[in-house]
């Protein structure tokens, strides 16, 4: 029997203030406690986990997460809370319409290959050769996915790590400059990805599925070449992280975040 709680042992958390503050969103309920309490799942799941990857290891260091292949084993959990909820005929149709955002890698990063003191992927693969273990499991885990009856995926790519402030921190880049070998990392991995969703579209071209590729990499690059559009002036380091940039470690509960979000002075005072 699987036992599922509502509370993971881990250092990496979200689930407090000052994360979600005013953003004004209905969130999407958490899996263990949809599981746990029975709460309405038929509105979505949010099946994400904080430090977690693709890979069953990645941010093992930082304590319980749910893995992505774990997180597929916690769907099927909801899939059968459906199946109590509707007829056969309604269930396939209400899986076909559904929407799976995918936003995974990130972490198969920085909370893996970028930590030689913890992983040895560095040692033991080249950025190219890593890339291609998650690619292969998430490839893997999305067809489970399709074969449970989903249809519509929305896969981001990953974002321009190098540009964050928990690997600026590392003062391995100049200033004002980001991470450019992270970054080439990133983009490694995002290749084969696209490679990926154009491959599932060929392969599944009946029953109204569709995989698209949110280039989520160039979006945030836009927005970093264009911060006054956007109405922002900094972007090298957190709100309310601690330690150098900010960034070092989250935001610890109930952390008071600086007040002007959206136009941080140059050079605050904080």
């Amino acid at each position: 029997m699987m036992v599922i709680t509502t509370t993971l042992n881990s250092l990496a958390k979200s689930n407090c203030l000052p994360y979600g503050d005013l953003i004004g969103l209905p969130p999407l309920p958490p899996f263990a406690i949809t599981f746990s309490t029975g709460r309405d799942i038929l509105n979505g799941v949010n099946y994400a986990s904080a430090a977690a990857g693709i890979l069953d290891e990645t941010g093992k260091y930082l304590g319980d997460r749910y893995a992505l292949s774990q997180q597929i084993q916690n769907f099927t959990s909801t899939l059968s809370q459906l199946k109590t909820q509707m007829e056969d005929k309604k269930l396939i149709q209400y899986l076909a319409k559904s929407l799976v955002i995918m936003n995974v890698g990130s972490n198969d990063c920085i909370n893996n290959y970028l930590l030689p003191s913890m992983y040895s992927t560095s040692f033991n693969y080249n950025p190219k050769d890593y890339a291609d273990l998650p690619i292969k499991s998430y490839t893997e885990q999305l067809s489970v996915l399709h074969g449970l009856g989903l249809r519509k995926f929305l896969l981001a790519a990953v974002g321009p790590l190098g540009c964050i402030p928990n690997q600026l921190a590392t003062g391995v880049a100049p200033p004002g400059k980001c991470v450019s070998f992270v970054n080439d990392m990133v983009e490694i991995f995002n290749m084969p990805l696209k490679s990926t969703v154009d491959q599932l579209n060929k392969e599944h071209t009946q029953n109204g599925t569709v995989f698209v590729y949110g280039n989520t990499y160039k979006a945030f690059f836009d927005l970093l070449n264009n911060l006054t559009s956007y109405g922002f002036e900094v972007t090298d380091r957190g709100c309310c992280g601690i330690g150098r940039n900010q960034g070092l470690i989250n935001c610890l509960p109930l952390a008071v975040p600086c007040f002007n979000r959206d136009q941080l002075p140059s050079n605050p005072s904080l």
